[in-house]
Parts: C-alpha cells; sequence; structure tokens
C-alpha cells in the first residue's frame, strides 16, 4: 500500500500538529505520521509529575485555546488530551503507529512506516523534535547489575527506585523535579553539571514568560545581541527548584559525577556514596539514523531548539515556527 501526499509531517506532538493546522489552512493534501499509539503519548510517557514549562496562556497551539488558569501550568496528562482533542476538533489526518523506519529521496521523498505501508510526498516536515534519545554518560558502564539503571525517560515515580539511597545525574529542569520528587519517599543526592542560571517565576505580579512575551523576548533570533546572550545563559524558571530550595527538602548536591564502580561512586569534589538507583537526567540528542543520507537535503526540521528564535523548541513557538515550516514546504520543488 503507498500513498501518496504533498506533505508528509513526521510527528503529532505539538510541533507537527500545528503544521497540520497551516496546512489544513493551505488546502493541500497532507499526513501526519507518528509512532505512539495515541496523540499525546510522547507527554504521557513522561515521569508523571512533569508539569508544561510555560503557562497556558503561551501553551495553546493555533486555533484552539488550552483552558484552566492561562497563568498557571498544565500537567503532562492535561497537555497530552488537548493535543489529542486538537487533533480530533481539526479533523488532522493523523495516523497513529506508524512511526518512520526508513526516509529515501528519489525525485520525491518516500517514507516506509512501522505499519509496513509507505508514503510518498513532494515535501517533509521532521517535527519529531530535540528531546528523543536520552543522553547516558560512559560512566554508565561502572554501575554494577545490582543498581537500579533509569533515565529521564524511563523514569515515572518513586516505585521505580529500590529501596535505598537514589542518584539522580544532570540538574537541568528534568533532573531537579525527578530529584525533588524522589526526596518524598528516598534519600536523594543530585550530581550537578555546569552552572544553571534560573530567573524568577513572577515579575510584578506577572509570569516572567507572559513579560518575555509581551516584551518579544521570546522570539529573539540566536544572532541577534539579546539572542546570543540569552543562548548563553539558557536560564529556566525557578519554581522551586533553585539548588537551596533542594538542599532544604532534603536532598544532598555534588558537584560532578567523576566515577562509578558497583554501588559506589565518586564525585570531582573527592566526595563519595553508595547507590541502589541512578536516574541519569544529562540531556537528550537526536536519532536520524531512519533518513538516507541523499534525503537530508530539503527535508525541513520543525521543533529544535533556537531554530527560528527562543520559543523555537516551546510549545509557545510551535505555531509560528510551523507557519513558516508549511510555506517553505510548499515552495520545494
Amino acid at each position: 500500500m503507498i500513498d501518496d501526499v504533498d506533505i508528509l509531517v513526521i510527528g503529532a506532538g505539538q510541533a507537527g500538529l500545528a503544521a497540520g493546522y497551516w496546512l489544513r489552512e493551505r488546502r493541500v493534501k497532507f499526513a501526519i505520521v507518528d509512532a505512539g499509539a495515541r496523540v499525546g503519548d510522547s507527554w504521557r510517557n513522561r515521569y508523571d509529575t512533569l508539569t508544561l514549562f510555560t503557562p497556558r496562556g503561551l501553551s495553546r497551539l493555533p486555533g484552539v485555546v488550552l483552558e484552566g488558569d492561562q497563568e498557571g501550568y498544565a500537567s503532562r496528562e492535561e497537555f497530552a488530551d488537548y493535543l489529542e482533542r486538537y487533533a480530533s476538533k481539526l479533523d488532522l489526518p493523523v495516523r497513529s503507529r506508524a512511526g518512520v523506519t526508513r526516509l529515501t529521496w528519489g525525485g520525491k521523498f518516500h517514507a516506509g512506516l512501522q505499519d509496513g505501508t509507505e508514503i510518498s510526498a513532494r515535501g517533509v516536515i521532521d517535527a519529531t523534535g530535540a528531546f528523543q534519545t536520552p543522553v547516558v554518560s560512559e560512566l554508565r558502564s561502572g554501575f554494577g547489575a545490582g543498581v537500579v539503571d533509569l533515565d529521564a525517560t524511563t523514569y515515572r515515580n518513586p516505585n521505580d527506585a529500590a529501596a535505598g539511597a537514589v542518584l539522580v545525574v544532570g540538574d537541568g529542569a528534568s533532573g531537579r523535579d525527578i530529584a525533588m520528587d524522589l526526596a518524598q519517599t528516598h534519600a536523594v543526592t543530585l550530581a550537578t553539571g555546569k552552572p544553571r542560571r534560573l530567573f524568577p517565576e513572577r515579575i510584578l505580579g506577572r509570569n516572567t514568560w507572559w513579560w518575555l512575551h509581551r516584551t518579544g523576548l521570546l522570539y529573539s533570533r540566536p544572532t541577534s545581541m539579546v539572542g546570543r546572550l540569552m543562548r548563553s545563559a539558557d536560564p529556566f524558571p525557578d519554581r522551586g527548584r533553585s539548588l537551596p530550595a533542594l538542599r532544604a527538602a532534603g536532598i544532598t548536591v555534588r558537584p560532578r559525577l567523576s566515577a562509578a564502580n558497583g554501588s559506589g561512586v565518586f564525585f570531582k569534589d573527592g566526595s563519595s556514596g553508595q547507590f541502589g538507583t541512578v536516574v541519569w537526567a544529562i540531556g537528550y540528542r537526536e536519532d536520524r539514523s531512519w533518513v538516507a543520507r541523499e534525503a537530508h537535503k530539503g527535508l525541513l526540521l520543525l521543533g529544535r531548539p533556537w531554530q527560528q528564535n527562543r520559543a523555537s523548541a516551546l510549545i509557545a513557538g510551535a505555531g509560528r515556527d510551523a507557519e513558516l515550516a508549511v510555506s517553505a514546504a510548499l515552495q520545494s520543488p
């Protein structure tokens, strides 16, 4: 079975669905394919306490409001359900359980899907995002077989951890969230990395993201002076996740992990500890092994950090960037 469309969108997360909105507006034949069983599963399959980075007022896609307190933060389940409603309300042609296993080029793009079918398209938008495969340190091999090994995609809640002390490696937003979640039931140590900058959650009574949106700073271009400064600092909001707040919750904060041997570890300051569980939260990398070399040319990316501006990898920027991507895809030969 081979389908033929004008534009194929790979990924039915916020970026892919926003692209679907603009493709529907342009009245072209398109399809959206996704590996998940349901629209929104990329969010459902994250840790239980995850909430959106940005408030609801900045976390809507074009055409459909995200209901609720506009300065509050939606949970992962709430936002996943919103994406599912969005696709249904706009009647977007989403095909689930149909991840792309191979993308090739031969006058057109040809996408082989995991369900055994194939789609050919004049243009392709890769909206699978930048947060696909968790990065794990080479130090992982030093841990013994008896240590429970998790990462930011496999950890759900404290029940996943073994009894005893837990080590969380990485102090970005996810690492700090997971450490705080685990601290309710376990003795937790957080191994930090590079220095992190946090900005206050509220300024003059309004959410800081609101100010960034109203002033235009959220849409600073990566090559602008402001954009370069923001990119260098890479701050995230302090929602009770500063290092002092983590320590106050009983979490032990250590510098970078330097070695592991069985259940024992050493940190850069020479301190050590014994742990029954390790959770890796040191970042993500893209997996584009499914894209044939000849297919890279002309393949449009969507939803990557700083692709157009600071908001590009945020839900707040999905609609704007998707409109640009759709225009570019329709102009491709």
